[in-house]
């Protein structure tokens, strides 16, 4: 058992890493080939902050147990809302002032609710999850043609990503980080998903819940890494865009990746108590960024720590009633 938790610890660690390293290289490739850094930012580098949710979800599914990779995806939104901007705010009050973020929120909401669509009958099939996918590709799409329309409109959010871009480095460089953080993000979501199925076998749980507690903190890691960092630096936009991105890319991609390959069954739990309460802490968080009609909104440290404390409540909750 020690070795099962090992490997959970170690596949973690190495995720984040790789991820890093895979995003640094793409990237860099990117821009070297003459891309808009703003385009960049808001497409590779957001991807990238969700590779290790998408590996995990990829794997999951080849080894046949999707409803670990359904749990990652809910449970990484939950972690990214309540545990990320939770600590983020403790750390600075949040302010929100960027058009482009409060863009973004909507479109969040609209993901959310075609996602609760098809799965309301607890079933993800493959047509939900081409349906998930198609959607992503069509996001990413209507983002790079906004990017775009964009560039001569200066944005708070929108200029701190791209000061936030990786360092450039030669494409060579680059090439061989990108290869080398595939390779390690493959190889490190393989030991993830393999230590945390065998202890969700030894404890005799679902694989949904170790998805939505265990490997939904660990893949949540890196957001929590940037938000804070942003935050630090002043970058408040930054810190909820990269929570807001994260979300959509679980809903569609990480979600939609199981559907794909083989299916799921869902408990309706799973809708009555973990995709409601993801979508709550939504709407809170959301209250609180938007603001009223003549200020930024704000999350407050009080905000936060609430956010934490539901957060911990929560795990508490799934941990303690599944033991």
């Amino acid at each position: 058992m020690l070795l099962y938790f090992a490997m959970v610890i170690c596949g973690i660690s190495l995720l984040v890493w790789s991820a890093d390293r895979f995003t640094d290289g793409a990237a860099a490739i990117a821009r070297n080939m003459g891309i808009s850094p703003l385009i960049v930012g808001l497409t590779i580098v957001a991807m990238g902050s969700s590779a290790p949710e998408v590996l995990v979800s990829l794997n999951s599914a080849l080894k046949g147990t999707p409803g670990l990779a359904i749990g990652n995806a809910i449970g990484s939104n939950i972690a990214n809302i309540a545990m990320v901007l939770g600590i983020s705010a403790l750390v600075s009050p949040l302010r929100v002032q960027s058009e482009t973020l409060k863009r973004e929120i909507p479109i969040l909401f609209g993901f959310m609710i075609l996602a609760f669509a098809l799965l309301v009958d607890l079933r993800l099939s493959f047509i939900d999850g081409l349906i998930l996918v198609t959607s992503l590709g069509g996001y990413l799409l209507w983002l790079t043609k906004a990017a775009a329309a964009t560039r001569t409109k200066p944005d708070l959010m929108l200029t701190e990503i791209v000061d936030e871009l990786p360092d450039e480095m030669p494409t060579g460089k680059a090439v061989f980080w990108l290869i080398v953080g595939l390779i390690l993000l493959q190889m490190s979501s393989n030991i993830l998903v393999l230590g945390a199925t065998n202890i969700a076998h030894y404890y005799h749980v679902s694989d949904f819940i170790i998805g939505i507690t265990v490997i939904a903190v660990g893949t949540s890691l890196p957001e929590l890494a940037a938000s804070v960092t942003g935050v630090l630096k002043g970058e408040h936009e930054l810190a909820i865009g990269n929570v807001i991105g994260s979300n959509i890319f679980n809903l569609l991609a990480v979600l939609g990746i199981p559907g794909l390959i083989n299916g799921a069954i869902l408990e309706p739990e799973v809708l009555h108590l973990d995709y409601a309460l993801m979508f709550g802490l939504t709407v809170v968080v959301s209250i609180m960024a938007w603001g009223r009609k003549n200020s930024p909104g704000e999350i407050t440290r009080l905000e936060g720590g609430i956010l934490l404390t539901c957060f911990i409540a929560y795990q508490t909750y799934q941990l303690v009633l599944n033991s």
